[in-house]
């Protein structure tokens, strides 16, 4: 495939805080990269820290920072890049305008309840401070997530591991007609891109766990 000839689209990763997003959507981005195929990461806490800058927790400020993802997906999306979107996107609603914006958009809820994010997945402890009380406005704990209803694919963290997530999706996007082969192209350590808050190796790789 050429690049003159990509057809643009957007994988829209939902989920928890630690429930696997942006290790999965790494994986992904090399996978659409050993395919030849331009490709972009708009992950939430990056764009926070960019554009997003000043936005604070509460809906209206979540769902502006949604919709602003959104739209840059959609202006990359239309010039033939494959983009892959990581916020954690709670609202249904906002993720409704998201899909209506971009239009090539494929929804992938990725799922781990809070409790095994807490128990195994919570290397600064936040999910047990607002289990406990000492921090409010948390996304899952006192603060809602609304899972997808009818999302294109569904990723159990719990009981999948990494690879077998990115092998799922890249299945959807193969019966999507996005990609044109699903098998998994790229073994091994992979480059950090730079463009998710994963945690980095000295050698500029992915550090493992998700």
């Amino acid at each position: 495939m050429t690049e003159s000839e990509q057809r643009g689209f957007t994988v829209w990763f939902t989920g928890l805080s630690g429930a696997g997003k942006s290790t999965i959507a790494e994986m992904l981005f090399h996978e659409l990269q050993a395919r030849g195929m331009k490709t972009e990461i708009l992950d939430g806490d990056v764009v926070r820290q960019n554009l997003s800058k000043g936005l604070g927790f509460s809906k209206e400020d979540r769902d502006t920072n949604i919709l602003r993802i959104a739209f840059v997906a959609q202006l990359l999306s239309r010039n033939g890049v494959a983009t892959i979107c990581c916020p954690i996107s709670p609202y249904r609603e906002a993720r409704a305008r998201a899909r209506e914006m971009i239009g090539d958009f494929v929804e992938v809820f990725v799922h781990a309840t809070v409790e095994e994010i807490a128990e195994h997945r919570d290397p600064k402890g936040l999910y047990k401070k607002a289990l406990a009380g000492e921090i409010t406005g948390f996304t899952g704990v006192d603060d809602p997530y609304e899972a997808p209803q009818n999302p294109e694919l569904v990723l159990d963290t719990m009981v999948e591991e990494p690879v077998e997530s990115l092998r799922n999706v890249l299945a959807k996007l193969r019966e999507l007609g996005y990609v044109e082969e699903d098998a998994v192209m790229v073994e091994g350590d992979r480059a950090h891109s730079g463009m998710t808050d994963l945690r980095v190796t000295k050698t500029g790789h992915v550090a493992e766990g998700r």
